[in-house]
């Protein structure tokens, strides 16, 4: 596998990080994704859409491609890391994200290197600008981004700029699904009929390749690596309690196909109805033992 180099695609407002981790130009290596993950943070790819990862892992026709949206400076900064700046770590969290993406094969990643207080403003502007930019010359056929029960507000603001990009995208160039997946806050208390589990297992050491590349968090004092691999096999065999695990780990997703070309206002209703349904079942449970 050749390296690839950090090269300008088309004319992002922030950004020329553009990697190819095989080495080909930019504009084809985007194109050829199948597959595409949207994220606030570097790590996040790894570990929400590592079901996307390996499925496009060994395949000679499916490819994933990642957009990172801010620059990691904003990261927690302890353990051997804490006398950086913020700008030395965002640099440290880049070329993290950049191994990952050659590890992990990726038709390429972009680091649109956004402070994360510039993306905590109402969609539009920059941002959407360019995941607009990145849509259509990938036109990906599923969108892996954040679910809006998360409770980073990072993570909302990329979800809410993911949709008003989509929103403004020709219907032809909409991707048939989106998926909002978990991070910070498990999925499991959805309906198990509207969940989306996506298989994680049977690439262990991939999953912890990329998970471990990811230094700055795990010396720094965050570990990941064990928090969501535990959080994958927990989805696997506590989704049903008189059966045989049918997969070695699961990453849960919300479906949010339904929310494609309509504005991220329809967020809050889109959401409260999966809370409502929550709340009704916990209620008819207790109602039948009480």
């Amino acid at each position: 596998m050749h390296g690839g180099e950090i090269r300008r695609f088309h004319g992002f407002v922030r950004s020329n990080a553009i990697f190819v981790p095989d080495g080909i130009d930019a504009s084809p290596g985007v194109a050829r994704t199948t597959c595409l993950g949207i994220v606030a943070h570097q790590d996040d790819l790894e570990f929400m859409a590592f079901s996307a990862i390996k499925g496009c892992f060994d395949s000679e026709s499916e490819w994933f491609g990642g957009v990172v949206c801010t620059d990691g400076s904003g990261s927690s900064r302890s353990g051997v890391y804490a006398g950086m700046s913020g700008v030395e770590l965002g640099r440290v969290r880049e070329r993290e994200q950049i191994l990952a993406a050659s590890v992990g094969r990726y038709s390429f990643v972009a680091q649109l290197g956004y402070a994360s207080a510039a993306i905590t403003r109402p969609a539009g502007g920059p941002l959407v600008d360019d995941l607009v930019e990145i849509l259509e010359a990938s036109s990906p056929e599923v969108v892996y981004t954040h679910n809006p029960a998360d409770k980073h507000p990072s993570h909302i603001r990329v979800l809410v700029a993911v949709l008003a990009a989509l929103e403004r995208l020709p219907a032809v160039k909409r991707p048939r699904r989106l998926l909002g997946c978990e991070m910070w806050r498990s999925l499991d208390w959805m309906d198990d009929r509207e969940k989306v589990l996506l298989d994680t297992g049977g690439f262990d050491s991939l999953s912890a390749a990329l998970n471990g590349i990811f230094d700055s968090q795990i010396r720094g004092g965050k570990r990941y690596d064990l928090a969501v691999e535990g959080r994958r096999r927990a989805n696997a065999t506590l989704q049903e309690s008189h059966a045989g695990d049918e997969l070695d780990g699961a990453t849960i997703a919300m479906d949010l196909t339904p929310l494609i070309g309509r504005p991220p206002s329809d967020l809050r209703a889109f959401a409260r109805a999966h809370i409502e349904k929550f709340a009704s079942a916990v209620d008819a449970t207790l109602e039948s033992a009480l």
